[in-house]
Formats: structure tokens, C-alpha cells, sequence
């Protein structure tokens, strides 16, 4: 670290600890500069050392130094006020809202001194002729901390009522203490409507629109507009994440995710602040901190997680259940320092009111990877009735009932029943139908239940019944592998049933349970034949056997039609095997139809979902639309997690195919939910966030975008999901950060997945990113990187055969090379050799279109090297040396205007854009009749041009066309006609 021997050292240190992030460090810098700036005898320059030591403080979790600095300042400029330039002048009356909302936050500070500053503020700034404004929104502060609302209103009025003039905060932070006073008063729609244009950007600050994104959250829940606060929670959290002194502001986050089910995410945002805990600078906001933190935890251990590890203070391990205890006993032990200074409850009863929120949202998923804590699971309780034993019968009728009627619940059911029976006297039917619903709920592992169930039908004198279990038996089988032995096993039983059907000795829900288990088993074998025609007649035949058997006869019993609404579907199964896939399409649409008919639209989910993946096969991404939809609406709250995952995400890429973005990222949103609750979050978590991103990118929410892509990337793989989805994911989040301006980070990005690329036969995207890593190192101020990354990307689209990119990437590497020390040698080489590629691919190109786009490049390449040279010698035109260089550029930028000439009307604006740049130059180099002449072929070119009235982008080029042209009209001894 260089030693300070001057002024003009010490203000370029500052002014580099300024760019530095929030934090101690910065702190302590400033701390040694203010020494420095002692040893330099020169008043102004400790002056601005004070002042550069109170804006680091203030901006910083150490705020409570600000004080010290601060009267030091305010003594010396009673003492020698002529040592303050107007800057610093300025500066010292604008630093007195800090001092005062610096007092406020710091519970030793009495409050009749804070009521005293308030005073000398508003005494000193009556002198300086300033606005009473500040003076009130300071006022206003005090009262609403203090409680007292009567005040506190009269003060806001007067704030309102008051002009604004330079000592008045900024629009953006105005707007915020606004609209934060409106949501403490439960007047939440006027918050946000104050919010508004801070929200949208049409404000800004240091801290805005960090603030306003985090106070808006709890209101936008309150209100129910929950993707309002999903946004701005995703946008809000990246401001701050990096910024130490917005404690309060983070903490707002916090309390975000415990009110919306989103705990995991919590306990993610106090692991990544662990200073937070401890740090003291700031009282007012370890309050707010700690405040949320008792209600995460609290949230935690409702949910049964109370003995789960969380984040906490550095020095020991933390359980939810102890962490809610001592946050708890820190902030009511801080709102206790600051009621007592005050002389009110106010903020205790604040800080016990915010502990004590209850969930907005049961759950409000956000898109970035946060798995829900899962409680500890509890215990299925039988009912039971006033006699204390659970109710037998009951539960038996109930399982009996939905197992008859083929409802959801009915294995579970059984279960009940099963648990309920443990010891009791049990007639064969009942512990035959026991064990077949057991054997059905353990898959493969429940063969031998299945035989056990069919022994007790027997024994209760239904060998119909008993033969259908032991064909479901043979289909488990099936499932586990053994094909053969279950065509073998279920052979038998289907000769049987047939021959006890005939005889009248069972029904047809027993027979037809039979033949449908060997029409499942054949069409099983079907599916591993490859395609054998012989294996998928007899399947197909086994089918239809069972539509014969049922069809038509069905009446009201619900178990005989889903037997029909299966086989129609099954046929459609055996179609695509055959590969008539639109006949398959149809009988899946017939079979889930017959489903929906019968009062059983959750056994329609699998054959439309089938059927959508068959029609956005066929090209009919309408039918494949309709077809999700239903399958989502039919399968209800009996659909399974990973199933909804899937359902959604296929509706986002079809829905977005269409170009419903904001539709589409609803689906993709939810298809990461569903697949973080699924246990998916590596692989069909990855792949819908990285959907939703690209979504979030297509609407130009890129704060959200980058937050979602982000977390996607950690869990993407090249082995998973493909390096094409790693490569997409990088392109997407670094056209993101560019954006944001992160220019450095989004470089990062699109070189790694340029490496990645650079392995891919085809080499395009690995130029067009390197081609746009340059662009981003160049706007990070990194010219030697980004040199290079232009120069990779012209060798590759040189390579290519790209003359428009190789020109390109050219034209940016002169315009780098002309930002260095004696770098104009090499800047018009580089120009030269653009000018040369374009003219030798114009020369060569057979296509006639191709040609023109060539010719543009062409015009553009020369007006960019007139550009160059002009901006290289911004001396005085006078000299010999600067005039030679004006006159080269004018000869390029004159060659511009005739290569787009050559285009006609189709490069107009192209063609007068260089004629007024030529016609400028014309006037630099003292030339005023010819830049003249230039000016009145412009305004001849847009005579009676149609555009000029268009309240379009036209329109406003040639309102700017013709502006500029009767500027130059207006030089010395030239008039417009």
C-alpha cells in the first residue's frame, strides 16, 4: 500500500476504498487515510477525510462510529467554516439525518439528546436557508420509533407539505420511509402504490431499490399477491446478499421464508450471514435479526423439527428449539434498552408481535432449490369411538367401500382395518381381503400375500375371487421380470375361471379381474418381443377378450368399467408398439375419456399423459396441450409428486413453444416444486429450474432469472442431463449478469461454457460465446482478456467461414486496442484488416442476398473506422499531426455514406447517419460550406418521408436526422432554406 504524500493521492485512495465492499475492512482503511490525511496539513483535506470516514461507517454494520467524526466535523466548521468547500459544506448539513436516524438506532443515546440534535438540526439548516423537509422526515423517524402516532402523523404531514430541495433525501428513499410508514399503519395497498415506481426502477440509490423489494414482502403477502413477493423476494435477496449494512433488510427475507413454508431457505440465509448474530455496531438492526430468527426457529420446531441443527452464533452447536430461546432472550433484551430509553413499550411490543406471525402461505415455491424440512412422520390413528377401542366394523365398511369403488385411500384403508384387527376374531373374507390389499401396497415383494389372500377366499367359499389373486400374483410376477413364469402361472387360472364361469360358480368381476391379469401379462411380454407380431396379436387378442367379456354390461358397477376403459387403453398401448402411433393416440384419448366417464379420472392421468407425449410426436402440440391439462386436472390431489413434476414441466415446454412465456414459467415453477417434494431436486429439479430461467430471461426479469439459474447449476451434469442443458444454463445466466452489469461474472460464465463447447463437433457457440465473453471482459474494463477472447473467436469464425462475425470481432479488438497507451497503430490495422475481410467475402460472394448483407457490413466497418480515427485525436484540429487524422476519418466515414448509397433505401438512416458524421468532421476541420452541403442532403433525403409523423422508433430517427442537420445548418455564415 503506497504512502498518501498528497492531496490528489489521498482523494484517488479514497475514492478507491469508496468502490471497496461494505465491511470492517473498508471501515479500517478509511480509519488510515484519515491519518494520512493529518499528516498533510491541509484543513480541507481531513475535512474530506471525516467526511469519507462518516459515509463508510454509516453504510456499514458499524454505524455507531459515525458520531465521533461527525462532531468533529461540526467543530471545525464552527470554528473555521471558510476551510469547507461548497462540496463538503453541503455534505456536512446532509450528514445530519444520518447522525440523527444513527442515534435513534443506538439505545445508550439518550432521547433528549436525539430530540436535541433534532433541534440543532433544524436550527442550523433554517440558517442555511435549507427546506424545513428533512427536517420532518427526521421528526417523523423519532416519533414512529418511539410509538407515538399522533406525532408521528403530524409529522409525516408536514413532510409531505414541505418543499424539496437538495437537503431532501432522495426520490427513492423518500418513497421508502413513505410507503414503510403506510404498512406500519396496516395501510398496505398505499405502501406499495408509494413503492411503485421504486420497484420498477424509476428511482434508485445506493440502497433503492434493496429497501423497498424487502419491506414490500410481508405487505404483497397480506394483499395475496404472492407472485408479486415471489419476485421481488428473488430480486431483493441478490441486492443485499453482498451488502453488510443492510442487516434489517436481510432480515426481511428471513421473515419471508419462515411466513411462506419456506424454511429451508431460512436456515440457508442465516448460514450465510453467521456475523449477523454477533455483530453490535448496529442495535436496531440485531433487534430486527433476531426478531425473525425466534420466529424461523419457533416455525422449526412447530413443524417437529425443534431438535434439528440450525445455523446460530459462532462458538457452539445450535438445535431450532435452543435458538428460538436465545434470539428470543436477545431481542426482548435489546427491546427492552430501547423502551427504557424511550419511555414507552413500543418496541417490545413490536418485536413480540413480529415473533409471534403466524404462515401467510402454507407453502410458496420460488423456484431455487430448498427442500421443505420434513417433520417426523406421525403415527396413522385408527378412529376411535367413546368406548375407547378402535371401531372394527367401521373401519372394515369404510375400506370395503372404497375399494369397491376404486377411490384413492382404499389401500391405506385396509391398512387401518388391518392394525385395528391386531388379535381380534376375523372370518376368512376379512383376512383374504386384508392380505390382497397388503400384497397390493408391497408390489414385487407381495406374491406371497397374494397366495395367502387367495387360501382365505377359499376358505370363505369364493374360488373366483381366489383365482383373481392369484392372478394378480402372476402379473407381480410380470412386474418384477419373471415374464414366462407368469404367462405360465396365469394360463391355468384363466382355463379355470372361464370353466367356473360357465358353470355359473363365480361372476364376471372375478373372471374378468382374470382374463384382464393375463391381458396385462401378455401385453407385458409384448412390450420385451421388440416388436414381435406374434406376441402382439396374442396380446392384442387377450385384450379384446376382456371387452367382450365386459363391454356392454358394466351397468353401475364402477370396477366392470374401469375393465373397459384399461382394454381401450391397452390397445392404444399395443398400437404404439406396432407403430401406428395415431391410432394409439386415439384409443389412449378413448381410453382416458371411458375413465373420466366412469368417476375415476385419476386412472385417466397415465394415458394422457401418454397420449401427450404421442402427440407432440405427431406434431400436435394442441391435442399434447389439452392432453396435460386434463391429466393435471383429472389427477387432483391424488397425483404423486414426481407425476406432477412431470406433467408441469411438459406443459411449460409446450406452452413456451408457443411463446406464452409468463405461462410457461408458472409451470416450470411448479414442476420445481413438485420435484424438490418428489426428492428430485438434483435431476428433475435441475432440469425445471433451468426451464424456469430461461422463462424468467425471456421476460426480461433477469434478477430472478440469475437467482433460478444459479441454483440450478450445481446440481446439472454433463452425465444427467447433458452438457448441451450445462453449456444453455451458463449462456443463459451470463447473458443474465450482463444485464445486471456483472459484466466480470457473466465473462466467467460464458468462458466456461465456451471450454465446454470447444469439445462439440460443431464450433459455432463456441464462438458466439467467446465472441460474447469478450464483449462482457471488455465492459469489465479487463482489455488484455477480452483481446483474447475476440481474437479466439475470430479464429473460430474464420474457421467458420462467419465473415460477418470475424469482421466483427475484429472491429472490437481495434476499439480495445485504441483504449491503450499508444494503441492507435494498432487499432487501424485491425480496422484495416476488417475493411479487407469484408471487401474480399463481398468480392467472392455467389448469393445476392448474402452480398447485400456484405455491403452493409462493409458501410458500417468504414463508419467505424472513421469513428476511431476522429475519437483518436479529440485535439485541437489546428495541429498538422490531428488534422491528418481527421482527414483520414472523414475519407472513411465518406466512404461509408456511398457504400450505403449503393443500398438504396434500405440503408436511408445508415447512408445519413455517416453524411451528418462526415459533415461534422467537415466543420472540425474548418470546412462550414461543406458541412452545410452535407446537412441539405440529409433534409432532401427525408423530403416527404413518411416516418417523420410516426410515434415509432422510425419516426424518432428521422426527427433526430433532421434535428441534427439543421444544427449544422446554424454554423457561422450557413442558414437553413
Amino acid at each position: 500500500m503506497s504512502e498518501i504524500t498528497d492531496f490528489d493521492a489521498l482523494r484517488e485512495a479514497m475514492a478507491e476504498n469508496s468502490g471497496q465492499p461494505e465491511g470492517p475492512a473498508r471501515n479500517a482503511r478509511a480509519e488510515e487515510l484519515l491519518t494520512a490525511a493529518e499528516k498533510l496539513g491541509i484543513p480541507l483535506a481531513v475535512i474530506e477525510a471525516l467526511g469519507h470516514q462518516l459515509k463508510v461507517y454509516n453504510y456499514s454494520s458499524e454505524k455507531g462510529k459515525m458520531f465521533v467524526p461527525f462532531a468533529r466535523l461540526l467543530r471545525m466548521w464552527d470554528e473555521r467554516p471558510e476551510d469547507f468547500d461548497a462540496y463538503e459544506t453541503h455534505s456536512l448539513h446532509w450528514v445530519f439525518k444520518w447522525v440523527s436516524a444513527g442515534m435513534l438506532d443506538q439505545p445508550h443515546v439518550p432521547l433528549a439528546s436525539i430530540e436535541k440534535w433534532l433541534g440543532e438540526m433544524e436550527h442550523r439548516y433554517r440558517l442555511a436557508g435549507h427546506s424545513e423537509r428533512a427536517v420532518r422526515s427526521a421528526e417523523h423517524s423519532v416519533a414512529a420509533h418511539v410509538g407515538d402516532v399522533v406525532r408521528a402523523e403530524r409529522a409525516y404531514a408536514a413532510w409531505l407539505a414541505a418543499d424539496r430541495d437538495s437537503m431532501a433525501d432522495c426520490h427513492a428513499c423518500e418513497l421508502h420511509g413513505q410507503g414503510w410508514w403506510q404498512a406500519e399503519q396496516g395501510r398496505d395497498a398505499q405502501a406499495l402504490e408509494l413503492w411503485g415506481p421504486v420497484l420498477e426502477g424509476e428511482y434508485t440509490c445506493a440502497h433503492e431499490p434493496h429497501t423497498a423489494l424487502a419491506s414490500s414482502l410481508v405487505p404483497l403477502l397480506r394483499l395475496g399477491r404472492e407472485e408479486e413477493a415471489r419476485a421481488n423476494h428473488l430480486r431483493g435477496f441478490r441486492l443485499v446478499r453482498a451488502m453488510e449494512s443492510m442487516r434489517g433488510a436481510y432480515a426481511e427475507h428471513v421473515e419471508f421464508c419462515a411466513l411462506t413454508g419456506n424454511e429451508a431457505r431460512g436456515l440457508e440465509l442465516l448460514a450465510e450471514r453467521p456475523a449477523y448474530f454477533t455483530d453490535d455496531g448496529h442495535p436496531q438492526s440485531k433487534l430486527d435479526f433476531m426478531s425473525v430468527v425466534a420466529l424461523l426457529m419457533d416455525r422449526l420446531t412447530g413443524l417437529g423439527l425443534g431438535d434439528r441443527q440450525v445455523p446460530g452464533p459462532a462458538g457452539r452447536e445450535w438445535t431450532a428449539r435452543e435458538l428460538a430461546t436465545h434470539a428470543r432472550e436477545v431481542a426482548l433484551a435489546l427491546a427492552a434498552r430501547f423502551d427504557e430509553r424511550n419511555g414507552t413499550t413500543h418496541v417490545s411490543e413490536r418485536a413480540r408481535a413480529r415473533m409471534a406471525r403466524r404462515p401467510l402461505v402454507e407453502r410458496l415455491p420460488l423456484g431455487v432449490r430448498s427442500l421443505r424440512p420434513a417433520p417426523p412422520p406421525a403415527p396413522v390413528a385408527a378412529p376411535v369411538p367413546a368406548t375407547g377401542q378402535p371401531d372394527l366394523p367401521a373401519l372394515l365398511a369404510e375400506a370395503r367401500r372404497l375399494s369397491d369403488t376404486l377411490q384413492p385411500g382404499a389401500v391405506e384403508a385396509w391398512a387401518a382395518a388391518a392394525a385395528a384387527a391386531e388379535g381380534a376374531e376375523l372370518d376368512p373374507r376379512d383376512r383374504a381381503e386384508m392380505a390382497d390389499h397388503e400384497a397390493m401396497s408391497l408390489g414385487p415383494e407381495g406374491t406371497g400375500l397374494f397366495e395367502r389372500a387367495a387360501g382365505h377366499y377359499a376358505e370363505a367359499g369364493d374360488p373366483g375371487e381366489a383365482l383373481a389373486a392369484r392372478a394378480r400374483g402372476a402379473y407381480v410376477r410380470a412386474l418384477a421380470g419373471d415374464v414366462d413364469g407368469a404367462v405360465a402361472a396365469v394360463t391355468g387360472l384363466y382355463d379355470e375361471v372361464l370353466a367356473l364361469y360357465a358353470a355359473d360358480g363365480t361372476g364376471i368381476r372375478q373372471t374378468a379381474s382374470v382374463v384382464m391379469s393375463r391381458a396385462r401379462i401378455l401385453t407385458r411380454r409384448a412390450h420385451g418381443a421388440e416388436g414381435d407380431p406374434a406376441a402382439l396379436a396374442e396380446a392384442e387378442a387377450a385384450v379384446r377378450e376382456v371387452l367382450a367379456l365386459v363391454e356392454g354390461r358394466a351397468g353401475e358397477d364402477v370396477r366392470l368399467a374401469a375393465r373397459v376403459a384399461e382394454a381401450r387403453a391397452m390397445l392404444g398401448e399395443l398400437a404404439g408398439l406396432a407403430g401406428d402411433l395415431e391410432r394409439a393416440a386415439e384409443l389412449f384419448a378413448r381410453g382416458a375419456a371411458a375413465f373420466t366417464a366412469a368417476g375415476l379420472p385419476w386412472f385417466a392421468v397415465e394415458y394422457e399423459a401418454r397420449l401427450a407425449s404421442l402427440a407432440h410426436h405427431l406434431g400436435d402440440t394442441a391435442e399434447a396441450e389439452r392432453a396435460l391439462r386434463a391429466a393435471l386436472e383429472h389427477g387432483g390431489a391424488q397425483l404423486e409428486a414426481p407425476g406432477r413434476a412431470q406433467l408441469h414441466l411438459q406443459l411449460a415446454e409446450v406452452v413456451g413453444g408457443r411463446g406464452e412465456a409468463v405461462e410457461a414459467a408458472r409451470h416450470a415453477l411448479e414442476a420445481a416444486h413438485w420435484a424438490d417434494e418428489a426428492g428430485e431436486s438434483a435431476t428433475l429439479g435441475a432440469w425445471a429450474r433451468q426451464q424456469l430461467g430461461g422463462f424468467l430471461l425471456r421476460q426480461g426479469r433477469w434478477a430472478e432469472a440469475a437467482e433460478v439459474l444459479e441454483s440450478a447449476l450445481p446440481d446439472l451434469t454433463a452425465e444427467t442431463h447433458g452438457d448441451g442443458a450445462v453449456v444453455q444454463t451458463q449462456w443463459w445466466l451470463g447473458d443474465c449478469l450482463s444485464e445486471l452489469g456483472e459484466h466480470r461474472a457473466a465473462a466467467e460464465r460464458r468462458l466456461q461454457a465456451a471450454e465446454i463447447a470447444r469439445h462439440w463437433p460443431e464450433q459455432h457457440d463456441h464462438a458466439t460465446l467467446a465472441h460474447l465473453a469478450g464483449e462482457s471482459l471488455g465492459q469489465a474494463g479487463l482489455a488484455a482478456e477480452a483481446d483474447r477472447a475476440y481474437a479466439r473467436a475470430g479464429g473460430l469464425w474464420r474457421e467458420l467461414g462467419n465473415t460477418h462475425g470475424l469482421i466483427r470481432s475484429l472491429r472490437a479488438r481495434a476499439w480495445l486496442a485504441l483504449s491503450a497507451q499508444d494503441g492507435l497503430g494498432e487499432a487501424r490495422g485491425l480496422m484495416a484488416d476488417a475493411v479487407r475481410e469484408c471487401e474480399a467475402a463481398r468480392e467472392a460472394a455467389t448469393d445476392e442476398e448474402f452480398r447485400q448483407q456484405l455491403v452493409a457490413e462493409l458501410g458500417h466497418t468504414h463508419r467505424q473506422f472513421g469513428d476511431l480515427l476522429a475519437r483518436s485525436a479529440s485535439e485541437d484540429a489546428e495541429d498538422a499531426p490531428v488534422r491528418e487524422v481527421f482527414e483520414e476519418a472523414l475519407a472513411q466515414v465518406v466512404r461509408s455514406a456511398e457504400v450505403f448509397a449503393s443500398l438504396g433505401d434500405g440503408a436511408l438512416h445508415s447512408r445519413t447517419g455517416a453524411e451528418l458524421a462526415a459533415g461534422r468532421l467537415e466543420a472540425d476541420l474548418g470546412r462550414p460550406a461543406d458541412a452545410a452541403a452535407r446537412a441539405r442532403a440529409v433534409l432532401a433525403a427525408y423530403e416527404g418521408h413518411g416516418g417523420m409523423e410516426a410515434g415509432d422508433g422510425e419516426g424518432e430517427v428521422v426527427r433526430a436526422r433532421r434535428a441534427e442537420a439543421e444544427q449544422l445548418l446554424r454554423l457561422p455564415g450557413e442558414r437553413p432554406d
